[in-house]
């Protein structure tokens, strides 16, 4: 199954909005992203993930929300582990 995930954008780099990138935590595990969708997106922003694609920017209140509820059915782990982890930011 593939899911749209909520995650905060801790870094982002590139010159040109089709060529911006981001690390973006998932509660614990980072992941760069493509930020190409959401040029708006502004780092300490929560966005939208699906499939290396941040699609959205949300606010913290639903992110928090949503990350509690797939940590909750274990889909964060399942999803992303073996994934590096954050350090922090």
């Amino acid at each position: 199954m593939c899911l749209a995930v909520p995650g905060k954008l801790m870094s982002a780099e590139g010159d040109t909005p089709m060529t911006r990138t981001g690390r973006v935590d998932f509660g614990g595990v980072a992941r760069e992203v493509s930020l190409a969708y959401v040029p708006e997106a502004k780092v300490g922003d929560y966005v939208i993930v699906h499939v290396g694609f941040a699609l959205s920017v949300v606010n913290e209140e639903e992110a928090a929300r949503t990350l509690a509820y797939f940590k909750e059915i274990g889909e964060i782990e399942e999803s992303f582990g073996g994934g590096e982890t954050s350090t922090g930011g």
